[in-house]
This record gives C-alpha cells, sequence and structure tokens, in this order.
C-alpha cells in the first residue's frame, strides 16, 4: 500500500513551490497550478496518506464548481489531470466558513463536543437544551474559523470579525448569503442521491476586487456526508449513521485517544483502505460517474499534463 500514494512532486520551470495541508501549488503566468497530494489530515494534523484521494478531492470540486457557478464565481480554469487544477490566483480570505446543518463531531472545533461540555453559546450562538449527538438543527448555522495553513484553525464569531475588522462588514454580510445558498445547492443535489450533507466548509479570496470561491468545495475532506437511510434508521437508537467522509478516519483516531494532542498512532492499511474505498464511494454516489482507478506512481504523469502550460 505504500508505494501507492502521492506524497508530493517537485516541477521544474513554474517557479517556487507551495505546500499547504494537502495541495502543492505554484504560482505560474498569473495562475496557480493546484496538485492534490493523497495526504490527509485530521485535528490539524498531517496523519497520513489515502491512495486515490487527491483524485478524489480534485475531480469532485470540479463537478461542485460547475453546478455552484451560478451561485458565485469560483477560481477554476481547467482541469488538466485527475490531481492538478488551474485556477485563478485569487487573494484568500483568511476566514474558513463553516457550515453546519447538525450537531455533531468529535473535533475541539465542533459544535457537538462544546455542547457535551456544557457551553450553550457556542461560535456566539445560542443552541436550546436537550440537543442530542447528530441531530438536525432548525437551521444551518455558520461557525467561521481562521485559515491556517499550518496548525490549528481558531474559532471565531461574528462579532470577532466585526470587532477587528478582519473583514469588512458588507464582505462578511456577502460571504454569509453566499455559503448558504451553496450550502442549500449542495443539499439539494445530495439528496437526490440518497445522501445528508451534514455540514462543510467554504473558502473564499477576492479577484479584482470581486468575491469568488476557492480552494475545493463539497468534498469527504472538507465536509461530512451520511447515507440517508442509516440516518433515519439509526439516528433515534443513539446509533452513528453510515458515513463517507473523513469522520471515519478521525472516530478511529479519538476512540484510541487521540485528538490532535501528541504522536498519533500509527495508520493500518486496513485504514487506509477503508477511507480511499470511503472517498471513491461518495464521488461516485454524488456524480453518477464510475471513479477510474489508475496506477501508481503518477508524478510523471502529472509532468506530461502540465507540459502544455509553458
Amino acid at each position: 500500500m505504500r508505494s501507492n500514494i502521492f506524497k508530493t512532486i517537485n516541477i521544474k520551470g513554474y517557479g517556487k513551490k507551495y505546500s499547504g495541508k494537502v495541495r502543492d501549488y505554484y504560482i505560474f503566468d498569473g495562475k496557480r497550478i493546484l496538485i492534490t497530494t493523497d495526504r490527509i489530515s485530521a485535528f490539524d494534523v498531517n496523519l497520513g496518506y489515502i491512495p486515490y484521494k487527491g483524485a478524489v478531492l480534485n475531480l469532485l470540486s470540479a463537478f461542485w464548481f460547475e453546478k455552484t457557478k451560478k451561485i458565485v464565481a469560483n477560481h477554476m480554469i481547467s482541469v488538466p489531470d485527475p490531481n492538478v487544477m488551474i485556477v485563478k490566483d485569487a487573494k484568500p480570505i483568511s476566514i474558513e466558513m463553516v457550515i453546519r446543518g447538525y450537531i455533531t463531531g468529535v473535533t475541539a472545533t465542533s459544535i457537538w463536543g462544546s455542547y457535551e461540555e456544557g457551553e450553550r453559546i457556542i461560535y456566539g450562538i445560542k443552541f436550546p437544551e436537550g440537543l442530542k449527538k447528530n441531530q438536525k438543527l432548525p437551521t444551518p448555522v455558520i461557525t467561521p474559523t481562521t485559515k491556517a495553513e499550518t496548525g490549528h484553525d481558531e474559532r471565531l464569531t461574528e462579532k470577532e470579525i466585526l470587532q477587528r475588522r478582519i473583514i469588512p462588514p458588507k464582505l462578511w454580510e456577502q460571504m454569509k448569503k453566499t455559503a448558504l445558498l451553496l450550502f442549500e445547492k449542495g443539499t439539494e443535489i445530495c439528496s437526490k442521491a440518497g445522501i445528508i450533507l451534514v455540514d462543510t466548509k467554504y473558502e473564499f479570496g477576492l479577484l479584482d476586487g470581486k468575491l469568488i470561491l476557492i480552494d475545493e468545495i463539497h468534498t469527504p475532506d472538507s465536509s461530512r456526508f451520511w447515507v440517508k437511510d442509516s440516518y433515519n434508521k439509526k439516528f433515534s437508537k443513539g446509533l452513528e449513521p453510515e458515513n463517507f467522509d473523513k469522520e471515519f478516519l478521525r472516530i478511529w483516531y479519538a476512540d484510541r485517544g487521540y485528538k490532535g494532542e501528541g504522536k498519533p498512532p500509527k495508520m493500518p492499511e486496513s485504514l487506509q483502505k477503508g477511507v480511499a474505498n470511503r472517498y471513491i464511494t461518495i464521488y461516485e454516489k454524488i456524480t453518477g460517474k464510475k471513479f477510474k482507478r489508475f496506477k501508481y506512481p503518477i508524478e510523471e504523469r502529472i509532468r506530461k499534463s502540465l507540459s502544455g502550460l509553458k
């Protein structure tokens, strides 16, 4: 399994290489070359690698960018390779727009973790008494965080965003409205596939002064997906619904006492395969397309795919 992963890549002739948690990128000819690797992070820690993960994220994002472009412009220009997207070089806004339709989660930034400990005002939002884990909220809520390239994201409230003047009030209102419309569209398309879009995050940037959607959208890295039938059967019994996202991995680590502090347990091959299968399955369920598995290594394939840019 170790050979069936894509860790990183160096490409000559495109300038300096930058690396985020999952993506490597180059800024070339006024554009960004985003290369999505198989790296996987949870609890804001890089935990290892999942086969085909990079391609799933890249291709699923391309699907969603096309489906939501009438709501807000996005940065996608082309997809020359399953792991590569050429995008517009927008200036990122340092706020992640996290939208939650249900109260759940096992991370430090999850609202369920805080609620279970007795908090009722979370991210500046008042939650009622008596909620159960995985319960649907009356309306989706926006729980923003800082955007960290490395290390931990931090919670924000609307009041903090405005008081600290992180962004202007008018831009904040536009981001809120747009995020809710994107979540509504995602919920609608997922529902038709028998999937619940539980929560997700959106990242925005500015291009020529206008708001634009960047990074990725409605992927198993940035979203939680539950099987609708499974949720309907299991919620009343207090059981976890079948999921097709990174929560499968988070729960595995949390069950072993790891939530981002100290050295993580080693990821077994069975977990790698399990996560890979879930990522591929959710891609196929949402898009209605068969995911084309490929042979590793893929570095030379990527280099050939990018050769036409020069």
